[in-house]
């Protein structure tokens, strides 16, 4: 019998070899560069494994009118933080973000307390307000990050002062752009958006997805 029809790779039924996956104990080749619990649930929703690692950044020191610059200028900023920072992040993906409301011109940040939070929120009632977010990906060995933006328009209803009252007692507006979730109880209040829903939620997941496969990621599980 001819011994050749029964090595490896001669059988008309053996299965394909696979390439080697990183074991189970491995860290992530994609590392996080935030703190944000949103982003952390989008990117697991959409199966793509990854180690959290906040940039130590004073956001604060960052100025600019313009939300497209200063998004920009943000997310490269805290990939660049975390990948000096974190021992062997150079030869890992690395995926920052900035999120920020502009409404009239004015950029509308984290509101520091509930008296700042209730002015955010009466400029965003009856309007249409743009939600940007810089998107950074740091590809391992590259120079420099893919730095992109995303934008979405967001019409909020107009809300009377009861409303308003009453959603500053959820405490729904802390610790996030323009005093709201639209995920959470503000979503009562949006009557409409133009462009990426999860881009209102902190990270626009299709231009993340679009970037990691333009420079050859594959670890989507």
């Amino acid at each position: 019998r001819d011994a050749s029809r029964h090595r490896p790779g001669n059988h008309p039924f053996q299965a394909p070899v696979t390439p080697p996956t990183e074991p189970d104990n491995a860290a992530p080749r994609l590392i996080l560069a935030s703190g944000s619990s949103r982003r952390h649930d989008l990117l697991n929703q959409i199966g793509l494994n990854h180690e959290v690692i906040p940039p130590h950044l004073d956001e604060e020191a960052f100025t600019d009118d313009d939300p497209v610059k200063l998004v920009q200028t943000l997310a490269a900023a805290k990939a660049e933080a975390v990948r000096v920072a974190t021992p062997g992040a150079s030869q890992r993906w690395i995926l920052a973000a900035d999120t920020v409301v502009a409404v009239d011109g004015q950029i509308l940040g984290k509101p520091s307390d509930r008296e700042q939070a209730a002015t955010m929120v009466r400029k965003l009632s009856g309007h249409t307000h743009l939600v940007v977010t810089g998107i950074a990906i740091w590809p391992p060995g590259m120079a420099t990050p893919t730095v992109r933006v995303a934008n979405t328009n967001v019409t909020f209803t107009s809300l009377t002062a009861g409303e308003i009252e009453h959603y500053l007692e959820t405490n729904d507006w802390k610790d996030v752009a323009g005093a709201y979730r639209i995920q959470g109880r503000a979503g009562l209040y949006i009557e409409w958006i133009s462009g990426s829903y999860s881009n209102v939620v902190g990270l626009p997941i299709h231009l993340v997805y679009s970037i990691l496969t333009e420079h050859g990621y594959q670890r989507l599980r």
